[in-house]
């Protein structure tokens, strides 16, 4: 890799099923995982952020694996390279940071191998690593994305939103998505899908035409996975609760939890991040942007490196 090979690679973290679109919708957030490659004789991880300091630091790490293992599905090989990783992402708290790494080690392998990869050739590769298209498309698309995938495809659409605000109420305790999905039934009687689906149909129009009032009332009534998971979250109804006198419009589980996202409109924002922060002063809470743009790569010389 030449100096002119040198990339800096952006992917923002996402949050899956905003209540009733479960494993099929996501958005992306503005808090992101940056890495900086330069030419290197071997694989050297560097992290910059503390909370990744626990993982390995050569080839073996988990963006490196799927970079190599990205080329390879392409029959290209990727030269070593010192990588300099940092992240806003907090680990395991449901805001797609697994599935930010996977993006990332795909746009590496993308521009260090030269593959020429469309968008959503980087959302089905991603997708498939996932399981579903929700947290990975979102990261790669920006914005609200909506998608379904199979063995066969993934299909993904993507929209832009700009008039909403969003306030993460983020726990200390982390919650494995494996242990998430454990409390979830293997199956759903046949009226029960169809009520769960008209909400989670319901929820997409809302969302799109603007009537946030509606996609509220959606959000608390999803039939998928929220129901499951509230044993696992224990101040998920604090946070309904807190969110609602405080001015937000809909509040959701983010991913598998324990993160709980409050969307508010942005002329209460300021008043309802003060409030929930009075409510959980041993929690993170944080307003957070929405991404409409996605994962983006930089080409670098020597001067412009600044992590």
């Amino acid at each position: 890799m030449t100096e002119a090979e040198m990339f800096r690679i952006r992917v923002p973290a996402s949050t899956a099923n905003l209540g009733p679109g479960f494993d099929s919708i996501g958005l992306a957030l503005g808090l992101y995982l940056e890495l900086e490659a330069a030419p290197s004789d071997t694989w050297e991880v560097v992290p910059l952020t503390k909370e990744l300091e626990i993982f390995p630091k050569n080839e073996t790490h988990f963006i490196c694996r799927i970079a190599l293992e990205t080329a390879a599905q392409f029959g290209a090989g990727l030269k070593p390279c010192r990588l300099q990783i940092s992240s806003g992402i907090p680990l395991t708290r449901g805001l797609g940071s697994s599935a930010s790494a996977i993006v990332a080690g795909i746009e590496l392998a993308d521009a260090l191998g030269g593959l020429g990869l469309s968008r959503e050739d980087k959302v089905r590769l991603s997708s498939k690593y996932e399981g579903h298209p929700d947290n990975a498309g979102a990261s790669v698309c920006g914005g609200l994305v909506v998608g379904r995938h199979t063995d066969l495809g993934t299909d993904l659409l993507s929209f832009k939103l700009d008039d909403l605000s969003i306030i993460a109420v983020i726990p200390e305790y982390e919650l494995p998505t494996e242990d998430s999905r454990k409390v979830l039934p293997s199956s759903l009687a046949f009226s029960e899908a169809v009520q769960a689906s008209a909400v989670s149909n319901t929820f997409l129009a809302a969302m799109l035409s603007k009537d946030y009032k509606l996609a509220g009332k959606m959000m608390g009534a999803d039939l998928f996975h929220q129901p499951y998971r509230r044993e696992l979250v224990p101040h998920l109804e604090r946070v309904e609760a807190a969110a609602k006198k405080a001015g937000a419009f809909g509040t959701a589980l983010s991913g598998a939890g324990p993160t709980v996202l409050c969307f508010v409109d942005e002329s209460c924002c300021t008043e309802a991040e003060e409030r929930l922060k009075e409510e959980f002063p041993s929690f993170s809470v944080m307003r957070i942007a929405i991404d409409n743009i996605g994962s983006t790569v930089e080409k670098l010389n020597s001067a412009s490196l600044k992590l």
